[in-house]
């Protein structure tokens, strides 16, 4: 079937007819990145019909402005104004203020320091049970035993949910992320393995599912206090299965390749397991979870000489962006002593992650745990990448640990 073409809106723009969504990209960006390197600040698209950007300063620049760029007409492909939403919007990644600032205030009162600090010994425990589990254990698959098996423990007991069918999680997650793109055969093939999963999510959020005292049910004490709507509650607590964890998962996926890609690296982290959390900052900023977000421009405006028009989609490509020479002259090196302020996988702006804090505290322990008792981390076999329209992981990372000296 022929794609379609849409001319660029002013005769000069930069244009390329490159593909990002076709899976050989997906898996492998680097001629996309090199496209949006190369071609200017903003690049036509003309499969789409929209803008991009892989360059630091201009997609942190429309991150921030978010007057002129917005969120509630969706960060995916869709422009909520023109289509109906597949499901109703998030109250936090596709909203605007002032609403967006009441329901961002609402979820960072429940994911206060307080709350997480309170979660780090259960966290720890879990990631001593698992990793001793696995460096017994030979050669596995680090994606399915380990970024998975942590976070889909830790995560879902935080929140306060059932022990049943706690997969359907990945598999929800996996849909809302794929429906940020177009509706290609990833996202076909997504919403299939999702069917008993939206039903499912759908009656976690509900008040009387989530376990007393844990972070699902804190949001529904918000709406006790007439501070949210029970329905308000309900897609709160929705937000936080949406993307709390899918992208931990792809994170720490990312993570265990960098570290097993670099030793020297992870020499450096078992001599001081205290920067853990600087190296977790470190792989977000060299391997990106999240590939791609969208802001929609609510008024003509113009970015680095590039006129919009209201209504112009802009593809951000985080993980070209946290890649830029101009920013990190040195951005092709993982390095953990880096302190890498400023890199973009959490977003930036009034939509940086509200969950970014639960998310570095598991890789954090996670990573803590395994600088204590592993002195190697090594790939087994070769990687399998996983084509999504909007993360960038593995499905498969068949690796093995080798254990510290006594």
């Amino acid at each position: 079937m022929q794609k379609p073409f849409f001319d660029a809106p002013f005769p000069d723009a930069s244009v390329s007819d490159i593909d990002p969504y076709e899976t050989n990209h997906l898996e492998d960006p680097s001629e996309f990145h090199e496209v949006l390197r190369r071609s200017g600040p903003l690049v036509w698209l003309t499969h789409y019909g929209v803008w991009a950007t892989g360059r630091h300063r201009e997609l942190t620049a429309i991150f921030r402005n978010h007057r002129s760029f917005c969120s509630s007409r969706g960060v995916g492909l869709q422009d909520f104004k023109t289509e109906e939403p597949w499901r109703p919007p998030s109250l936090i990644l596709e909203a605007d203020p002032p609403e967006h600032e009441k329901m961002r205030k609402v979820l960072s009162s429940v994911l206060s320091a307080n709350a997480l600090s309170a979660l780090r010994a259960r966290f720890e425990n879990e990631a001593e049970q698992l990793i001793d589990r696995l460096l017994g254990a030979g050669e596995f698959d680090g994606i399915a035993e380990l970024a998975v098996g942590f976070p889909i423990t830790v995560f879902p007991d935080a929140v306060g949910l059932t022990q049943e069918n706690r997969n359907f999680l990945l598999d929800y997650g996996n849909l809302v992320f794929n429906m940020l793109g177009p509706r290609n055969e990833i996202a076909a093939r997504a919403a299939a393995r999702a069917e008993q999963a939206v039903p499912w999510i759908a009656k976690q959020c509900e008040r009387q599912n989530l376990a007393d005292g844990a972070l699902g049910s804190d949001i529904y004490r918000c709406a006790d206090r007439g501070e949210i709507t029970e329905a308000e509650a309900s897609l709160l607590v929705r937000s936080l299965l949406s993307a709390g964890l899918d992208t931990t998962v792809i994170a720490i996926g990312n993570m265990l390749r960098c570290f097993a890609d670099h030793p020297e690296q992870w020499q450096i982290l078992m001599q001081d397991p205290s920067r853990a959390r600087f190296a977790f900052e470190e792989a977000l900023r060299y391997a990106s979870p999240v590939h791609t977000f969208y802001r929609t421009a609510d008024e003509d405006v113009e970015v680095s000489g590039v006129r919009l028009n209201e209504g112009a989609k802009i593809l951000l490509n985080i993980d070209c962006a946290n890649r830029d020479t101009d920013r990190w002259p040195d951005a092709n090196v993982f390095d953990i002593t880096r302190r890498p302020g400023g890199q973009a996988a959490f977003g930036v702006g009034i939509h940086a992650c509200v969950g970014r804090h639960l998310a570095t505290l598991e890789s954090e322990v996670l990573l803590q745990i395994l600088a204590a008792k592993v002195r190697r981390i090594e790939l087994t076999g070769e990687p399998v990448p996983d084509a999504n329209n909007a993360l960038r992981g593995f499905r498969e990372l068949p690796m093995k640990l080798t254990a510290r000296d006594p």
